[in-house]
């Protein structure tokens, strides 16, 4: 996996585990996103305080490898970087670090399509969205 220019901290908290007392695998898909979301906040392309249905994403595909247990209390951060940008949909690559150790926990290849929550249909990628991404993450 290319290099990860952004990470958002997450607390594994005893409520996210499972009865092993490892973080349950659909917590895995919630931290994801969490980190997806703060993403496109950090690169201003959502502040947050918008409904999310000016999001304009919606989830289309998830693939999860699950490499390692993640422990209640473990420090850990979760990385998201745009990997293909398509004309309707885009790739994004996630990985779950421990932040003491720097092993990699879990990663994901997710796809995420734009989407016009009003007109309920698919749409083409913002300009404005290709290009803030296309500069951060360095993509032709």
């Amino acid at each position: 996996m290319p290099e990860i220019k952004f990470f958002h901290p997450i607390e594994v908290r005893y409520g996210d585990l499972d009865p092993q007392g490892h973080l349950n695998n659909a917590k895995f898909l919630t931290f994801f996103e969490q980190a997806r979301v703060q993403y496109f906040i950090h690169l201003g392309m959502f502040t947050g305080d918008q409904s999310f249905k000016d999001l304009s994403e919606i989830l289309a595909e998830v693939r999860v490898t699950f490499l390692a247990p993640v422990q209640f209390d473990m420090p850990i951060k979760v990385g998201a970087r745009v990997s293909r940008l398509g004309n309707k949909s885009m790739t994004i690559e996630q990985s779950i670090i421990n932040t003491e150790t720097e092993d990699v926990l879990a990663t994901a290849e997710i796809i995420v399509v734009a989407y016009d929550y009003h007109a309920e249909k698919t749409i083409p990628i913002h300009d404005e969205w290709r290009k803030t991404i296309e500069r951060f993450e360095g993509l032709p």
